[in-house]
C-alpha cells in the first residue's frame, strides 16, 4: 500500500480514537470541556489528510483511487461527522455509562424521514468531496495524472443517485418493524 492509503487508515483510526477519548473524558471523567476539545480535533485530522494528499499530488504523484478516497473521506467526515458523533454519544451513554434511554430503532415514516435526512447529509458530503476532487484536478492541471479523481467523482455521482432512489423508496414502501 502506498503512503496515502496508510494515511487514510491512520486518519480513520485517529478519528475514532479522538471520539472515544472525547466521550470517555466527557462521561467517565466528568471533564466536559476537555471532552469537547477531543471531539473538536476531528476536523484537524481531516485537514492533515487533505494537505498531505494535495502535497503528494503537487510533488508529481499520479493520482490513485487512494488520493480520491481521501477527498471522499473528508467529505463524508464533514457531512456525517456531527451525526456520527451523536450516534456514538447516544450509544456510549446507554451501553457504557448505563444511563439514559436505549437508542430507538425507527420504522415507517419516521425511518423514511431519518434516511432522507441522511441522504441530505450525503449530498453535503458529496459537494465537499466533489469540490476537493475538482480542486485537486485543477491544481495538478494534467488530466492524464488525475483520471482516478474524475473516475471516483463519476462513480460517487452514481452512488448518490442510487442513494436518492433508496431514500424515496422508503416513503413508498416504509420499513416495517
Amino acid at each position: 500500500m502506498n503512503l496515502i492509503v496508510w494515511l487514510i487508515v491512520a486518519c480513520e483510526i485517529a478519528f475514532w480514537v479522538v471520539i472515544i477519548l472525547g466521550l470517555a473524558t466527557r462521561y467517565v471523567f466528568k471533564r466536559k470541556k476537555l471532552g469537547l476539545l477531543f471531539l473538536a480535533l476531528t476536523p484537524v485530522i481531516d485537514l492533515v489528510l487533505v494537505l498531505a494528499t494535495g502535497a503528494d499530488l503537487l510533488n508529481g504523484a499520479t493520482a490513485t483511487q487512494a488520493h480520491a478516497l481521501a477527498a471522499v473521506y473528508i467529505g463524508v467526515s464533514i457531512g456525517f461527522g456531527k451525526s456520527m458523533i451523536q450516534w456514538a454519544d447516544e450509544r456510549f451513554v446507554y451501553y457504557v455509562m448505563k444511563q439514559g434511554p436505549k437508542p430507538v430503532k425507527k420504522y415507517g415514516m419516521a425511518y423514511a424521514k431519518q434516511y432522507f435526512s441522511g441522504w441530505v447529509r450525503h449530498v453535503l458530503a458529496y459537494f465537499i468531496g466533489a469540490v476537493l476532487l475538482a480542486g485537486l484536478i485543477f491544481l495538478v492541471g494534467d488530466p492524464s495524472r488525475t483520471e482516478a479523481l474524475s473516475g471516483i467523482l463519476r462513480f460517487w455521482s452514481l452512488v448518490l443517485g442510487i442513494d436518492f432512489l433508496i431514500a424515496i423508496s422508503h416513503f413508498v414502501w416504509p420499513k416495517k418493524a
